[in-house]
């Protein structure tokens, strides 16, 4: 049962934009161009010329990315799929993610009014301090928070209802957590299909081949390290993510690892015998399952 083999985390990361629409500039703009009607909005960086706001949205980008790698989708609100054997690497990860969150957040808040003070100069006849959040609360602009919840069991409803009630929520229940279900379980197949898809193109040979400046025609599409590291990385993590222990799941895993374990992107750049070897390997394991 699901509920036995992963739990549900709520991640929630924020941060202060530090943008701010100029309606002034706005409508100046509007009538220096012309428009008959409202034709844009100026947004103006109240922190003009430092990149610290910057560097907290990538963070917060790449930990966004990351929690979706390594979850499945389960409910509309945010919540997602965490399976147990993901868990201890999980949580560690984010552990390390949050700590690098705050020091970043920390540096900014205690550079703050200096900030403040170079956008003055930066923003020139654009600045207005009223615009700023006290010193005293930028900190709080900033948010880390998650939260680890058990999957509820099917039909587990401990409310005092009539009867007739209580079997409608269980259904309704029940028909949202064997969609939900089939979602995670698609998104796992779905991810392992657009790699041996994009693997597959990549490998082809041209139909018309490219010429290089020394006259030498090349039949291979160009393709990055990426294409096997990622594939490695997945074959990785579909260990954590088959939540149900799916024996077909897994075996299409161990052929996809097998057929990309002992090459190297070099070994397919440069050989036209192992590019033909492991695109073989890979169509064959696209029309052997049911993606």
């Amino acid at each position: 049962m699901i509920e036995n083999s992963a739990m549900l985390v709520d991640l929630n990361i924020s941060a202060w934009t530090g943008r701010k629409m100029d309606r002034k500039v706005s409508d100046e703009i509007d009538v220096a161009k012309g428009t008959r009607s409202k034709g844009g909005n100026y947004h103006k960086s109240l922190l003009a010329g430092s990149g610290k706001l910057e560097e907290v949205q990538r963070i917060i980008n790449a930990i966004r990315v990351w929690h979706y790698a390594q979850t499945l989708p389960w409910s509309d609100a945010g919540s997602r799929l965490l399976p147990m054997k993901n868990f201890f690497a999980y949580k560690a990860q984010l552990g390390a993610y949050e700590a690098q969150f705050r020091t970043v957040v920390d540096e900014l808040v205690a550079e703050y009014p200096s900030l403040v003070s170079a956008a003055a100069f930066q923003l020139g006849a654009l600045f207005d301090r009223a615009e700023y959040p006290d010193v005293s609360s930028i900190a709080s602009k900033f948010r880390f928070n998650y939260v680890f919840m058990p999957v509820p069991a099917t039909g587990d409803f401990r409310i005092d209802v009539e009867s007739e009630a209580l079997d409608e929520l269980k259904t309704q229940y029940e028909s949202f957590y064997a969609t939900k279900l089939n979602a995670a379980v698609k998104d796992v197949w779905t991810r392992l299909h657009e790699c041996l898809t994009h693997m597959s193109d990549k490998l082809a040979d041209l139909e018309v081949p490219k010429v290089k400046k020394n006259g030498d025609e090349v039949h291979a599409q160009v393709f990055r390290d990426s294409l096997v590291f990622n594939a490695l990385e997945l074959c990785e993590m579909l260990t954590k993510l088959n939540v149900l222990d799916d024996p077909k799941l897994e075996q299409a895993r161990k052929e996809l690892e097998a057929a990309i374990i002992n090459v190297t992107p070099k070994d397919i750049r440069e050989s036209d015998g192992t590019r033909a070897d492991v695109k073989a390997k890979v169509d064959a394991i696209l029309k052997s399952f049911d993606f």
